[in-house]
């Protein structure tokens, strides 16, 4: 694994050679505007592997994506590659249509500790509440992002972070059946301790959310990618594209059906993500991903 190759793959050119703020958040959003957050692998027949040089591999050589366990993995060793403190930390998804956070721990997080302070940072969410800058650990306090208003609260040792949310501008509402235009003000994302985790203790869940056939990752095929204003996500044959804060605190979200024939052009021309194998697509689950 070489790192330069990984600059190459996220296009940055940036200096590294001071582990700071401003390289790490360079870094950070040059990954998330390169490498989609997507489950595509098991669409394809395919496994999804938590083995380093496996993750290494197929996001940097063969210019795929991954989902949190292989982003923030690879994410991690970059990090720690460039003489940064950093932490894994396991965290469990909030899912709106239950009302409820996940039964254990589904998503690999970040820690990383700068000049005294913490910060988390996750490559690894994907679609719209996907952060784009390091969040420093402060429990109550607005930080807001060009993707909205992240915050997190503390409570008793656990960390909750939820993001305020824009209103949603649908010029085409009648191809969107599910949105949720302008119901929430608030989204709850996950929840997260401080305690240090292994790679090795999310073996079982990344087996699990590939397989279990009430799975979102299984009933949903999805890719999603950040842009400099925004953020576009193919999930099934629904491609969504959004501009945040295309005016007056309003986001501007164009969705169009894909035929069966655009998906292969998309995903190369939207994600530059090509697939080895048949990709069948799916969106089979009700659970809202914006």
């Amino acid at each position: 694994m070489d790192i330069k190759e990984y600059f190459a793959r996220i296009s940055y050119r940036g200096s590294y050679d001071k582990p700071d703020l401003a390289t790490l958040t360079d870094v950070f959003q040059h990954h998330i505007r390169a490498v989609p957050f997507e489950n595509l692998s098991i669409h394809c027949g395919e496994s999804i592997e938590l083995d380093l040089e496996a993750t290494y591999n197929k996001i940097v050589r063969k210019k795929r994506g991954g989902w949190c366990m292989e982003n923030n993995h690879l994410l991690s060793w970059v990090l720690k590659t460039l003489g940064y403190d950093v932490t894994l930390l396991g965290s469990k998804v909030y899912v709106p249509e239950y009302d409820a956070y996940a039964d254990e721990i589904d998503h690999l997080l970040l820690k990383v500790v700068l000049d005294h302070k913490s910060y988390i940072v996750d490559g690894g969410f994907g679609m719209v509440y996907q952060i784009w800058q390091p969040l420093e650990l402060v429990s109550g306090t607005d930080q807001p992002q060009t993707p909205g208003v992240f915050r997190f609260l503390e409570e008793s040792g656990v960390w909750y972070l939820e993001k305020v949310k824009r209103k949603q501008w649908v010029p085409n509402q009648s191809v969107s059946t599910s949105h949720n235009v302008d119901k929430e003000v608030c989204r709850r994302v996950y929840l997260f301790t401080l305690q240090p985790r292994d790679i090795e203790e999310f073996r079982a869940r990344n087996a699990h959310l590939q397989t279990a056939p009430d799975s979102l990752f299984v009933t949903k095929s999805m890719c999603s990618l950040q842009t400099p204003d925004g953020v576009r996500a193919l999930v099934g044959w629904k491609l969504t594209e959004i501009k945040y804060n295309y005016k007056d605190n309003m986001d501007l979200v164009e969705i169009r059906i894909l035929a069966d024939e655009e998906i292969e052009k998309t995903l190369k021309e939207k994600f530059n993500v090509t697939l080895d194998k048949k990709f069948v697509p799916i969106n089979t689950s009700r659970l809202s991903l914006f």
